[in-house]
């Protein structure tokens, strides 16, 4: 029963999507590993599988377009991508602009600091007397949260989150803070560097769509809601970011 009633739920999703397009186009910033980069030419990682999984569901072919980061929120509130798969949390201030999915991962922003730096955790950014220069994506929630913690004056915004590791690898910032999954790359890519153990922050990781398109919403909801429950979900998180003690 349970096989047949998700087989007239894929149906009716199927038919659904068919009624609005017949492609449906991503909008990320493939400079984001693992949940979006380069591979032979091909743009790849967690978010471009959970969103090839949804359009099975629903029937229709992807097409993934690679864009800055800052830019994704208004090509989606202006139509110009039906959504946007970034590594990108829900705040308040995004969601004036757009809708978004239900959560479908938990991402963490991780400080990276050069070997023997004096800021140890993160309580040292904000011991008082604390004057660091932060490096951050542009556009990103740990740019919104440095800037907001900590003032326009000690946070530099970059364009990708590997132009921040750069200078930081070059002695202009102090820090970066940036996801945890593509913290990790960056550190394993760069000697000298290294990811502290505390956190700066936990947030939930969702698909941005057009606040018109409800019908979007709808299905792709219902679609990321099967594939959650099938454990699809899990599987591709877990090919990306092996479980400690199980890589």
């Amino acid at each position: 029963m349970k096989k047949i009633l998700a087989l007239i739920l894929a149906l009716m999703m199927a038919f659904s999507c068919a009624a609005f397009a017949d492609t449906l186009t991503m909008g990320t910033n493939a400079a984001f590993p693992p949940y979006e980069f380069y591979e032979e030419g091909d743009i790849v990682g967690i978010d471009a599988e959970i969103a090839a999984a949804i359009c099975e569901i629903l029937g229709c072919d992807l097409s993934i377009i690679d864009m800055d980061f800052d830019n994704l929120i208004s090509a989606v509130s202006t139509g110009k991508i039906d959504f946007a798969m970034a590594g990108m949390t829900k705040t308040p201030e995004r969601e004036e602009n757009v809708n978004f999915s239900i959560t479908y991962a938990i991402g963490v922003q991780s400080i990276i600091v050069p070997e023997g730096s004096p800021i140890t955790s993160v309580d040292d950014l904000f011991a008082e007397g604390a004057s660091y220069m932060i490096g951050v994506q542009q556009g990103t929630t740990g740019d919104i949260y440095c800037t907001d913690d900590f003032g326009e004056e000690h946070v530099s915004k970059f364009k990708t989150g590997a132009d921040a590791v750069a200078a930081l690898a070059a002695g202009k910032l102090d820090c970066v803070i940036i996801d945890n999954n593509p913290a990790k790359a960056f550190v394993e890519a760069n000697e000298g560097l290294v990811l502290l153990d505390t956190d700066y922050s936990e947030e939930e990781y969702a698909i941005a769509i057009a606040l018109e398109n409800t019908a979007l919403l709808e299905n792709i909801n219902n679609a990321l809601a099967t594939l959650i429950d099938n454990g699809t979900v899990e599987s591709i998180l877990a090919k990306y970011i092996p479980v400690e003690g199980n890589e």
